[in-house]
């Protein structure tokens, strides 16, 4: 568990290397944030930022075996460690001697705590380079939260900041801000300053402070339409038109919406339960959870009709010369 590394960091058990993978950012910038306050707590540290799509594997570890001058340890941070991850030869920017970095993990250097990290949801396994990067680096998974655990985090994170929290909130809060975890701490904390005194944050406070994502209005709209509710997902996507949101970029998140709710209804069918659909989808179990009992998945012919009317939607945006905000606007007036 993630919160077992930290506890280890904070008790300044510290690796002299990590690996941390995964796709949700949060956890990753968390750890990040621990090691530099736990290495700066006797005085002023050196961070050095290296990104491996530009730089060599090789300078880095240059970097990590000279001596820090300012302390005991510096913090070498290497992202988008991308030779960890299935690439198709040729389409690299930067060519690594993994060989160097193999042989470098079995002997790391002392004076530096050494940080890869790899932001893909899958590493390639069969590749030397990640299994000695598996073997000798303390490994660090930043995966997305399950539903019941997203809840958990939420749960915390007010309780961290003096606050309550009703379960309807709770809901609303994942509902509307998602499930991007730095955007929800980001609005936990907004809400919690505006409520100063006051201690509990009920579903009110949360519809009026927080900020939507794209992503929220997005399923809104699609969910919003396909039911048949064409002002709900009209006004939605005005909103989205004052917010300067691109309407080609919006059919086609529209698109990718009606594709999850035709995969989840077919999955659903064979007798798939809403958590073994999120594992085969490889999207966030909540994203599932909020669509496996929607009536929408019912009408399976609905959503391949829509689908095929959003792909002649895109044709038009990209090759009519009219107002394209009138030509999703029309396909969304359609009942």
């Amino acid at each position: 568990m993630i919160s077992e590394k930290w506890m280890q960091i904070a008790k300044n058990n510290i690796s002299d290397v990590y690996l941390l993978y995964g796709t949700e950012s949060y956890f990753i910038e968390e750890t990040l944030k621990k090691l530099k306050k736990q290495l700066s707590e006797d005085g002023e540290i050196e961070v050095i930022h290296f990104d491996l799509e530009e730089k060599n594997v090789e300078e880095v570890i240059y970097e990590a075996d000279t001596v820090p001058f300012f302390s005991d340890k510096k913090l070498v941070i290497a992202k988008n460690a991308f030779f960890l991850k299935a690439t198709e030869k040729g389409k690299e920017k930067v060519i690594h001697n993994t060989a160097v970095l193999e042989q470098w993990l079995q002997s790391p250097s002392p004076t530096a705590v050494t940080v890869f990290i790899a932001p893909y949801e899958k590493l390639d396994e069969r590749k030397k380079v990640t299994k000695s990067m598996k073997q000798h680096a303390n490994l660090i998974e930043a995966t997305s939260l399950q539903a019941h655990d997203l809840k958990g985090w939420i749960l915390h994170e007010v309780s961290s900041l003096g606050k309550t929290i009703t379960d309807g909130a709770v809901n609303r809060l994942i509902e509307v801000g998602g499930t991007n975890l730095i955007h929800l701490q980001t609005e936990l904390l907004k809400i919690a300053t505006y409520l100063g005194e006051q201690n509990e944050i009920d579903g009110e406070t949360v519809q009026m402070l927080l900020v939507r994502t794209l992503e929220q209005d997005v399923f809104t709209l699609g969910n919003a339409y396909i039911t048949g509710n064409s002002s709900e997902a009209l006004e939605i996507y005005h909103d989205l038109l004052k917010r300067k949101e691109d309407p080609l970029k919006l059919n086609a998140l529209i698109a990718t919406q009606v594709r999850l709710m035709i995969q989840v209804s077919h999955l659903k069918k064979k007798g798939y339960h809403a958590q073994q659909i999120a594992n085969q989808l490889k999207v966030h179990p909540y994203r599932v959870k909020l669509l496996f009992d929607s009536p929408s998945l019912r009408n399976e012919q609905k959503l391949l009709s829509t689908l095929n009317d959003l792909a002649t939607v895109d044709l038009q945006l990209k090759t009519l010369n009219i107002n394209r905000d009138r030509i999703l606007e029309l396909f969304l007036m359609k009942k």
